[in-house]
């Protein structure tokens, strides 16, 4: 594989983070990174803020002078944007239509027609365009992935999915709703993004949706959200700020099962009927066969660890290299952005009329 170079616009938190993730520094939050990605080079960055543009020359980074100047670099192959989540449109469509690749951080924008002007430019400029939706590669979703697709539970019946914090709301430009501020865009487009990637083929029959302003009235500090797939799965999601005791990062419910994930750290285990009794389901209760409501007998159960599944989050830029080169498709697909971006404004709808919204 050839070398790719690329720039960062926006070289703040979120753009540093990219910088250490890829060059092989620390650890992308809570996931220890294996080493730097291969065949993959930060030529430089853009920052309005000049304080950041001298970090950038302090850590090796050109700092183009202007974002323009950035855009006519010949050897720049794409750039990832990182600016507050109102920029990311303009900084996207210009980057396109200047031949470049472009990566934005999630949200992609602050509405679903923004987004279809981005899709657009990526598909009058036969450029690259996706949103990083990492946590496509967490080993939590991944693992819980796996339980599902293996039919490790049987039938799935319920599943719920948390991020949990503690420490009050957001701050910073994601404190304001005109940037496009709030968990719901900061943590709720990344749960959502998994939900719909677990059933890419299953539709979403109803969203309810309910936000919380216990700290911030501007923007929202936590959300509840419950999603009704086609054949009845009901799909629960929650996030904030005000968890001093957490609940489980993940709870998944089967015919034949359920799994318990705690953490990001992937504490849990998985609790599933015993295979005879899969095969013979008489007098598997306590009271007796035929008491149906009744706990089912100790030993009808078996208590697993979980089936460990590990991803590698360099994968998505490995992905983005191999799609700027036309050897790959891109994974995070436009239309999938769309698809959460349209999710994430049913759930506005609903919190604003406090019903229940009709989806796909």
């Amino acid at each position: 594989m050839r070398k790719f170079n690329m720039a960062i616009v926006g070289l703040g938190s979120m753009g540093n983070t990219h910088r250490t993730f890829i060059v092989g520094e620390g650890q992308w939050y809570d996931i220890p990174v294996g080493g730097p990605i291969e065949n993959l080079n930060i030529a430089g960055s853009y920052d309005i803020r000049e304080e950041r543009q001298q970090f950038a020359r302090e850590h090796g980074l050109r700092a183009y002078a202007t974002f323009d100047e950035l855009l006519a670099d010949p050897q720049i192959d794409f750039i990832t944007c990182a600016t507050p989540n109102d920029v990311h449109k303009e900084v996207v469509i210009r980057a396109l239509r200047a031949g470049k690749g472009a990566v934005s951080e999630k949200p992609a924008t602050l509405s679903s027609g923004d987004l279809q002007e981005m899709i657009d430019a990526a598909q009058e400029t036969g450029k690259v365009f996706t949103v990083h939706q990492n946590r496509r590669w967490d080993d939590d979703y991944v693992t819980v992935k796996n339980l599902i697709n293996g039919g490790y539970l049987g039938k799935l019946l319920r599943i719920e999915s948390r991020v949990p914090g503690v420490g009050g709301g957001p701050g910073g430009w994601r404190s304001e709703a005109k940037r496009g501020g709030g968990y719901l865009f900061d943590w709720g487009v990344h749960i959502l993004d998994q939900a719909l990637d677990m059933f890419p083929e299953k539709k979403v029959k109803t969203v309810y949706g309910r936000l919380t302003h216990y700290i911030h009235q501007e923007v929202d500090d936590g959300f509840h959200i419950e999603l009704c797939f086609e054949d009845g799965l009901i799909y629960c999601l929650e996030g904030g700020n005000s968890n001093f005791i957490s609940l489980p990062r993940w709870y998944v419910m089967g015919m034949e099962g359920t799994a318990v994930v705690d953490d990001f750290l992937l504490n849990g285990k998985m609790t599933r009927i015993a295979q005879r009794f899969r095969d013979n389901p008489v007098d598997h209760h306590i009271a007796g066969g035929t008491v149906r409501i009744a706990p089912r007998r100790g030993s009808a159960l078996v208590t697993e660890p979980l089936p460990v599944i590990k991803a590698d989050i360099r994968d998505f830029y490995r992905n983005v290299m191999d799609a700027v080169d036309g050897k790959a498709e891109i994974i995070v697909k436009p239309k999938q952005v769309m698809r959460v971006m349209k999710l994430m404004e049913a759930v506005k709808e609903s919190d604003r009329t406090r019903n229940v919204v009709a989806f796909e």
